[in-house]
C-alpha cells in the first residue's frame, strides 16, 4: 500500500487487466491502441485515471499492469511505461490473467523473503468512475472482507434494466451481502423483471481477493489452468518472476472468464453494493451518457459547430466536423474513417469492424497516425509503388537496426538533425538535407538533440507493408 494508506498487516496490490481490443469505439479506438489508452475527456487516459482514483488507499507503486505484449511494444508503449507489467503474449480472457497475476504478485514476495499473501483488488483499465470517493469507500469495506477470506465483487445498484451488463442476485441486510447466483447479460424482459424484484447488481468486473484465496479456487474449478499455471511457477524457483517463462506457457492457458470458470461455481462469493457513478464506456451512447451536454442534449468534443441539434454525440479528432439539424445522433471522426450511428444503435459498431476484417482493411487495427516507443509516424500518401510518410523521432530516442528487402527509403529532414547508419557509414543529416536507404541496406535513424526529429519519409518498392522490417538490435524488445 501506499505510505498514505491506513496501516494494514496485509499488503494490497492492484491488478489492472489493460489487454482488450477496445472495438466498441471505433473509430477512435483501433486494435493496436484501445480505448484504456485513450483520453476521451480530459488530459488521462482511462488507465491512469483508473490507477489515479487508487489513491491513497494504493500506490502506483503497488500497481501491476496486465496488458498484451503487443501493447507494450507498439502504439501504447508511452503509456505503460510508467506502471509495472506483466505482458499476456497472447489472449486468453480474464480467468488465466488473473491466476498468473495473483502468482505473480505471490512470487515477487517470495523473491524478497516476505511470507506474506496479498490482498489483491482486480480492475478493468477503460471504466468510468465519476465518485472516486465512494469508489474507494467500497473498496475499504471489499479489502476488509477479502481479508476475512471472501471472493469480493463490486455490484452496481442499477438504474434501468440494461441488457448490456450481466446480473449479480445477491441477499443479506448489510454489506459485504452474499451472492446467489449470476446472470450473463439478459433479455430486456428478464432485465425488466430484475430491476422490478430488487437484490440485483450489475457486474462491474471489479474484485478483490487474497491471492491465495483466489488461486485455491482456480485449482478447485479450473484445473487446466492450474497446470499451466503450476509449470510457470515452477520455472520461476526461488527467483523473482520472468516474463521470459510466461512467454513459453501461457498460450497453453485454456480461453475462459473468471466469472464463468470460478465466480459462477463458487460457494465463498460476497458482494459490496455500490453507487459510484460507473461506466464501462461500452459504446458510443455511453460516452454520450457520460459526457458535459450543452443546452440541447449534445456532447461536443474536439472542433465542432452544431446548428440546431439535439441529443447528439459529435466527435471531431482531425478536422472540424459541422452538423445541422441532426438529432439523436453519433458522428465520430478520425483522419481516416468517420462513424454515422443514430443514438441507440451504436453497439453495432462491431459490424463495421467485422466488415474492414473481412476485406482486410486496416482501418480497424491502426491509425493513419501511429504511435511508436522511440515517436510516430504518419501516412501522408500510398500508391502502388511508393508510400509517403512523416516521422517523429523523440529526443534521445532511435529506431531498430534494420532492414527491408523490398523497399528502398528516402529520407529528408525538415527539423531537428538526425544521425544515421546507413550500411558501414554514420552520417549526421542536418535540417533541409537528405539520404537515401538502398534496398538490403541496414539502417538506423537516431535522434542525438533536445528537440523533436521530423523528416519525410518516400518508400519506393513493390511492397510496402510494415512486416518487411528484419530487426538486428532494438531498445524496445520487439
Amino acid at each position: 500500500m501506499s505510505k498514505d494508506a491506513p496501516p494494514s498487516a496485509i499488503p494490497v496490490k492492484a491488478v489492472v487487466l489493460a489487454g482488450g481490443s477496445g472495438t466498441r469505439l471505433w473509430p477512435l479506438s483501433r486494435l493496436q491502441l484501445p480505448k484504456q489508452f485513450l483520453k476521451l475527456e480530459g488530459e488521462r487516459t482511462l488507465l491512469e485515471e483508473t490507477i489515479q482514483r487508487l489513491h491513497p488507499l494504493i500506490g502506483a507503486d503497488d500497481t501491476l499492469v496486465v496488458t498484451g505484449a503487443e501493447h507494450a511494444t507498439g502504439e501504447a508503449y508511452t503509456a505503460l511505461q510508467p506502471y509495472a507489467t506483466l505482458l499476456e503474449p497472447v489472449g486468453r480472457n480474464t480467468a488465466p490473467a488473473i491466476a498468473l497475476a495473483a502468482a505473480w504478485l505471490q512470487q515477487q514476495e517470495r523473491a524478497a523473503g516476505r511470507e506474506t499473501d496479498p490482498v489483491m483488488v482486480v480492475l478493468p483499465a477503460d471504466h468510468v468512475i465519476r465518485q472516486p470517493e465512494a469508489f474507494r469507500a467500497a473498496l475499504s469495506q471489499a479489502v476488509t472482507a477479502a481479508e476475512a477470506g471472501h471472493l469480493v465483487t463490486f455490484g452496481i445498484t442499477p438504474d434501468r434494466p440494461d441488457t448490456g451488463f450481466g446480473y449479480i442476485k445477491a441477499a443479506g441486510d448489510e454489506a459485504p451481502l452474499t451472492v446467489e447466483r449470476f446472470t450473463e447479460k439478459p433479455d430486456a424482459a428478464t432485465a425488466e423483471q430484475f430491476l422490478a424484484a430488487g437484490g440485483y447488481y450489475w457486474n462491474a468486473g471489479i474484485f478483490v481477493w487474497r491471492t491465495s484465496v483466489i488461486l485455491d479456487e482456480v485449482r478447485h474449478h479450473l484445473p487446466d489452468v492450474a497446470a499451466v499455471l503450476d509449470r510457470i511457477i515452477a520455472e520461476w524457483g526461488d527467483a523473482a518472476p520472468d516474463q521470459a517463462v510466461v512467454e513459453r506457457h501461457f498460450p497453453d492457458m485454456p480461453d475462459i472468464s473468471i466469472d464463468y470458470g470460478v465466480l459462477e461455481k463458487s460457494r465463498n462469493v460476497a458482494l459490496v453494493p455500490c453507487d459510484i457513478g460507473w461506466s464501462d464506456v461500452g459504446s458510443w451512447d455511453a460516452v454520450h451518457e457520460i459526457a458535459h451536454h450543452d443546452a440541447n442534449g449534445n456532447a461536443l468534443q474536439g472542433e465542432t459547430i452544431a446548428i440546431d441539434c439535439h441529443n447528439s454525440l459529435i466527435h471531431g479528432n482531425q478536422r472540424l466536423v459541422a452538423a445541422v439539424g441532426v438529432r439523436d445522433l453519433c458522428v465520430v471522426e478520425t483522419a481516416d474513417a468517420v462513424l454515422i450511428a443514430p443514438r441507440g444503435q451504436t453497439q453495432r459498431v462491431r459490424e463495421v469492424v467485422e466488415t474492414l476484417k473481412g476485406r482486410n482493411g486496416t482501418e480497424h487495427i491502426l491509425h493513419r497516425t501511429v504511435q511508436r516507443p522511440w515517436g510516430s509516424y504518419t501516412v501522408l500518401e500510398e500508391h502502388d509503388g511508393y508510400k509517403m510518410k512523416r516521422i517523429t523521432v523523440h529526443p534521445g530516442a532511435s529506431l531498430s537496426l534494420q532492414r527491408h528487402q523490398h523497399r528502398s527509403e528516402h529520407w529528408i529532414v525538415v527539423a531537428g538533425t538526425a544521425t544515421v547508419v546507413r550500411g558501414d557509414e554514420e552520417l549526421t543529416v542536418s535540417k533541409n538535407e537528405s539520404t537515401y536507404i538502398p534496398i538490403g541496406f541496414k539502417h538506423r535513424l537516431e535522434n542525438r538533440g533536445r528537440i523533436p526529429l521530423q523528416l519525410i519519409e518516400v518508400q519506393v518498392g513493390e511492397y510496402l507493408e510494415e512486416d518487411d522490417i528484419e530487426r538486428f538490435e532494438d531498445n524496445y524488445g520487439r
